[in-house]
């Protein structure tokens, strides 16, 4: 048979995609707005803030209001603080939940469909619920200014990341935990071996929402943490507008210098897994 010829798309389908394409970019550069504005803000002198009109781009950049931020408060200290914070909770979080989420997937017992129900029922509690119990519980364990209420709950899983991880193993065929089990596999080294690496889109994306909750997290630290030494850069980014407002001229070019710092290791972890979170969504289509 003759190969038929390759058809070319018509006009209105390449009007349709055109048109597609367009309204995304006008989306996309309405969203990326605010964060061009805080760069340009960020580079901007104490007069070039209230200039009218508003020079997007400066004409001499000021890059040393990001040194200047680390003058005025101890910035590097908040980083280190935050950095530590976020990589314990990033552990404790990943192998907590995973765990607990293999065990409520993969392994029949009595009662398991019940503490599923209750573990997700735990949901339902707001946080102001138990923010004063917690309080009085971490007082009286001697934890209050330590990193310690910030990290150890991240260790107990959490309820809507047992969930997630709880649904994409339940699409991972049983028959590759029956062969490990017959080649002498216990359930740890099925867990580890087998279903976690088969999880990786899930696994990432757990940890890019508990990387991006636990940098920007204020409530928290606000409670617990009491010194200067302690802080988290949410905190310190208050501190430092608290400093500046209470000096009688509002330096909004250091402000925004400090939240640009606050914010660009989320853009470079979000660049960084957007390849991942694509091919999880591709992959959990295929299955």
């Amino acid at each position: 048979m003759a190969a038929r010829p390759p058809r070319h798309p018509d006009f209105r389908t390449l009007l349709r995609s055109g048109a597609a394409y367009v309204l995304l970019m006008v989306v996309s550069g309405a969203f990326m707005l605010p964060f061009v504005w805080m760069l340009s803000m960020s580079l901007q002198d104490a007069q070039g803030v209230y200039a009218v009109p508003f020079r997007w781009v400066p004409p001499s950049p000021q890059w040393e209001n990001y040194a200047e931020v680390f003058r005025l408060v101890p910035f590097a200290r908040y980083l280190l603080n935050t950095v530590v914070i976020t990589l314990a909770v990033l552990i404790g979080t990943l192998l907590s939940s995973s765990l607990v989420a293999y065990g409520f997937s993969r392994i029949r017992f009595r009662g398991r469909d019940l503490f599923f129900a209750v573990c997700l029922s735990t949901m339902m509690l707001p946080g102001q619920v138990t923010m004063i119990p917690l309080y009085v519980f971490f007082a009286r364990l001697g934890w209050i200014d330590t990193f310690l209420p910030l990290i150890v709950p991240a260790f107990f899983g959490s309820p809507f990341y047992i969930f997630l991880l709880r649904q994409f193993f339940m699409t991972i065929p049983r028959e590759y935990d029956e062969a490990a089990l017959l080649d002498g596999a216990g359930r740890l080294r099925i867990y580890w071996s087998i279903i976690l690496p088969q999880a990786r889109p899930a696994l990432i994306t757990v940890g890019l929402f508990t990387f991006i909750g636990t940098w920007n997290d204020f409530f928290g630290p606000l409670i617990y943490i009491n010194s200067t030494q302690n802080a988290t850069l949410t905190l310190g980014l208050s501190m430092l507008k608290t400093q500046i407002v209470g000096s009688g001229v509002t330096q909004w070019h250091l402000l925004m210098a400090a939240a640009m710092l606050v914010m660009i290791p989320n853009v470079i972890l979000f660049f960084i897994a957007q390849r991942h979170l694509v091919k999880g969504i591709a992959t959990g289509g295929l299955r």
